[in-house]
């Protein structure tokens, strides 16, 4: 399953993007919100976890091109959340992108599409997204994408120590209900 948006081709998995994928992963830049970077054995094996993801719902994350333009710049999808947390189950929303193609809308407009396949594809009621606190970039796109936070659902990743710099997430949300009101404007 492919999503086409204007300038973006959100597809599955191919052997040539483990790679970039790697290179990404590796990047200081790109994983500062995370608690670190990660080996080239450890992006081999979330690859083959996403694409088992994939292959398991027909949707999930999906690797991202620029159409006409660079054959890999990321991941940009949806997924299950993986924690046990108080707003679990939930279907997530999400994205990593290579540093060089920030600031270029990609990551709002391969959210966009998602949140569209999320709703009118899979027939989701509410889709989330989360990230630590100091990810302005992200919380940025939350916003872009008409998501809402409460700051009462806001949490402690359960994945990370107690006193973790990056330990405190905020929750962002959008119902269905209120996506079809922005769809309709």
């Amino acid at each position: 399953m492919t999503v086409r948006t204007e300038r973006l081709l959100l597809r599955p998995w191919t052997q040539d993007d483990l790679e970039p994928f790697a290179h990404m992963n590796g990047d200081p830049k790109v994983m500062e919100c995370f608690p670190a970077v990660k080996t080239r054995q450890e992006s081999v094996d979330e690859m083959h976890r996403i694409r088992e993801g994939l292959e398991r719902y027909g949707w999930g994350l999906w690797a991202v091109s620029v159409i006409g333009g660079a054959p890999f710049i990321g991941f940009i999808g949806l997924h299950h959340v993986g924690f046990k947390a108080p707003f679990t189950p939930a279907v997530e929303i999400g994205w990593r992108l290579m540093h060089e193609h920030w600031g270029k809308g990609y990551a709002t407009e391969g959210a966009k599409a998602s949140l569209k396949y999320g709703f009118e594809t899979i027939g989701l009621s509410e889709i989330v997204s989360f990230t630590a606190v100091q990810n302005t970039r992200s919380i940025a796109v939350m916003k872009k994408i008409g998501m809402h936070r409460n700051p009462a659902d806001d949490f402690d990743h359960p994945r990370l120590p107690v006193g973790h710099r990056l330990r405190r997430h905020v929750l962002y949300r959008l119902k269905k209900e209120f996506w079809l009101l922005l769809t309709n404007y």
